[in-house]
């Protein structure tokens, strides 16, 4: 089973970026798909971006499309998102989990969640 700990949240002002990061632990994770997720506050939680086993294939949310940036390091057990000109709305719970390709798409269906990092955009 891999286990998450996600970090590089914190208080952004609007038009800002932040680098989060996920470490996650098991031999196993580098052959499955990677995403992150976010949750808002009084919403479900929601994909925003992912990523194939070795990087091949990225996917985004349309919300974030264009300023979102997934990235992996098979080597260091690591999964990134690059957050660029971040809005109110991406206010929330960033968490990354990992699965195949199409368990990504229910993150209901996925269990082992870690803490989250909280993101907050605001001025």
């Amino acid at each position: 089973q891999v286990e998450y700990e996600e970090s590089g949240g914190g208080l952004v002002q609007p038009g800002g970026s932040l680098r989060l990061s996920c470490a996650a632990s098991g031999s196993i994770f580098k052959f499955l798909a990677a995403g992150w997720y976010r949750q808002a506050p009084g919403k479900q939680r929601e994909l925003v971006a992912a990523i194939t086993n070795y990087g091949a294939t990225t996917e985004y949310a349309d919300a974030v499309k264009g300023r979102f940036t997934i990235s992996r390091d098979n080597d260091k057990n690591e999964v990134y998102l690059q957050m660029n000109n971040l809005q109110s709305e991406d206010t929330g719970v960033y968490y990354c989990n990992s699965d195949r390709w199409a368990g990504l798409k229910d993150p209901s269906a996925l269990d082992s969640w870690g803490q989250g990092t909280q993101v907050t955009v605001s001025s």
